[in-house]
């Protein structure tokens, strides 16, 4: 006999094919249980709170005529009422429109005026970027820490805006990515999309309504939005958001207080942890150094230990998306037994395409496999290599790009598979290991791939390197690197000694990286950042920005 609990879980999945009927169902079967609030107690909701406030604002909505289908922006950093507010849109038949906190004025005026959003939730943080000539556009701008309305059109206000059950293929939500090429575009995705990507990550990493989630990542990007927000929301949990920025004295102490159990992350928080924190406290240790070399499974156990006790002493799941993980870092996580989970995913896709599911075994380096629901194949593999554009196809994928038929085309073919513009390589038990992406793809001399990510993977394993990016210039690889602050004062650029240690350091990740790759892979030239370098919501790196770089290094 099947247990209750079991056939519960069936009928979420089937049954939950909608935003609108995932609010219908969490908000009924978890109605006095916490969903959301900040971690200090305030913006405090339970499921039936939840609703209340959500349908009300929806209410107060409709009094100004804003109806299905038309737009809602949101223009905030993480925080309940962001919840409140995409619920309040999308669960009755409007488009919500998130904008990432980290946008311009330019990129939100741009992003509001394409959508053509009559709506924008904003927080007094980010009020200084909404133009005037937006706020004047606008049928309603609400503020989204107290849901007042800071403007509002009187002439829209006849009641006669109407909402409806969204179907399953209807648009829910349009999300506007530059990626690292910054050329924007509006990634629509449908309430299929969103509901897919929530019974797949159920599938790969089972959660219920005990668990706690912390967000730290913006909500307004895919990941954090559907694997995260979205996720506690389906299977009943609670999510805790910071009030300021996740810096290590606002983060550890939410920590300490929440004892969370699921957190996403990108490769670029842990990866401090391991070089800012890990190494430097094993290297500086006589007893810690020799534990390496001779009894390292003791050290693995001791220092994971204490990883899992600064992450709270309850996680079970720590996500890793956004970007690809360090593979010495990774290989250290696994050694020590951490609950790290490896994800790859793209907006387009809602966001999961591969991931390690916690049964099966981890390899280090790889994205995971396909994940549930999803088809994955390498397209123009070359044979010497293996390597082939990385393509999938399933329910996570995109209806298209918004007012952009022709880059839709160019990415999605009339059988449905989508097109990543990552290359790849799937091995045989289906785990996929990414290269690189096809348009960073650098043609070596003798008509061979060189993949920039992968010198940059090398680079960055050097002590004292904080992040690097690699590009052809005038016929030879240039490798920019941004050293850590303690090992480059930029405060000394004008004394001798600094030119001397500049130096030094440009020509060990010379020889370094020359030694470590293979011939059509060498740099020929390295230059100092003094700046880190602009990146993206999950901290990837902007490479068009520093296409014509040559560093900051000051000239002696």
């Amino acid at each position: 006999m099947k247990s209750p609990y079991k056939k519960r879980n069936r009928y979420r999945e089937i049954n939950n094919t909608t935003l609108r009927r995932v609010y219908e169902y969490s908000t009924t079967k978890y109605s006095n249980k916490p969903v959301n609030q900040y971690v200090d107690g305030t913006q405090a909701y339970t499921y039936e709170s939840f609703r209340h406030a959500c349908d009300q604002l929806s209410q107060r909505m409709s009094r100004y005529g804003i109806s299905g289908g038309d737009k809602v922006a949101i223009l905030s950093q993480s925080m309940p009422n962001w919840t409140l507010a995409f619920f309040a849109t999308t669960a009755f038949g409007r488009v919500s429109i998130p904008i990432l906190p980290d946008s311009s004025e330019n990129e939100v005026t741009n992003i509001l005026n394409h959508s053509e959003s009559k709506v924008v939730f904003v927080s007094q943080r980010l009020r200084h970027k909404l133009s005037q000539e937006c706020f004047d556009k606008m049928t309603l701008v609400i503020d989204i820490e107290t849901l007042e309305f800071i403007k509002k059109d009187n002439d829209a206000f006849q009641c006669d805006g109407w909402v409806k059950d969204p179907q399953p293929d209807d648009l829910a939500c349009i999300i506007y990515t530059s990626g690292t090429t910054g050329n924007a575009k509006g990634v629509m995705l449908s309430h299929r999309n969103i509901c897919h990507n929530l019974r797949a990550s159920y599938k790969a990493q089972p959660s219920s309504s005990k668990d706690r989630f912390l967000s730290i990542l913006p909500i307004a990007h895919a990941y954090e939005m559907n694997v995260s927000t979205m996720y506690s929301f389906y299977v009943g949990a609670c999510c805790y958001y910071l009030p300021k920025p996740p810096t290590p004295s606002i983060l550890l102490p939410a920590i300490k207080k929440v004892r969370p159990t699921t957190i996403l992350s990108v490769p670029l928080v842990i990866e401090k942890v391991y070089k800012g924190s890990i190494l430097p406290t094993i290297n500086g240790s006589r007893v810690l150094s020799w534990m390496n070399k001779k009894l390292p499974f003791l050290l693995h156990w001791l220092i994971g230990s204490r990883l899992k006790k600064t992450f709270g002493g309850k996680l079970r799941f720590f996500g890793i998306g956004g970007s690809k993980l360090d593979p010495t870092v990774e290989q250290f996580l696994k050694d020590c037994k951490f609950p790290y989970a490896i994800g790859y995913g793209l907006t387009e896709t809602a966001p999961l395409v591969t991931n390690v599911i916690e049964k099966k075994r981890k390899k280090v380096g790889s994205a995971g496999i396909a994940t549930w629901g999803v088809e994955i194949r390498l397209d123009n593999v070359d044979p010497a290599t293996g390597e082939g554009e990385v393509v999938c196809r399933g329910d996570n994928v995109m209806l298209g790009y918004y007012k952009d038929p022709e880059r839709t085309m160019q990415v999605l073919d009339d059988q449905g598979w989508f097109h990543t513009n990552d290359v790849g390589i799937i091995d045989k038990d289906g785990y996929l290991f990414l290269k690189g992406r096809l348009n960073n793809t650098i043609l070596g001399p003798s008509g061979e791939n060189i993949y920039p990510e992968e010198i940059e993977t090398v680079i960055n394993d050097m002590e004292g390197v904080e992040e690097s990016l690699v590009m052809e210039r005038d016929g030879k690889l240039v490798a920019l690197v941004k050293f850590n602050d303690n090992v480059l004062d930029w405060n000394q650029a004008n004394e001798d000694r600094f030119f001397e240690n500049l130096e030094a350091r440009k020509k060990a990740v010379l020889d370094f990286v020359n030694r470590a790759v293979g011939k059509n892979s060498k740099i020929g030239e390295v230059n100092a950042m003094k700046e880190p370098f602009e990146k993206t919501a999950t901290q990837k790196i902007r490479r068009f920005k520093y296409k014509n770089s040559h560093g900051d290094e000051p000239k002696k």
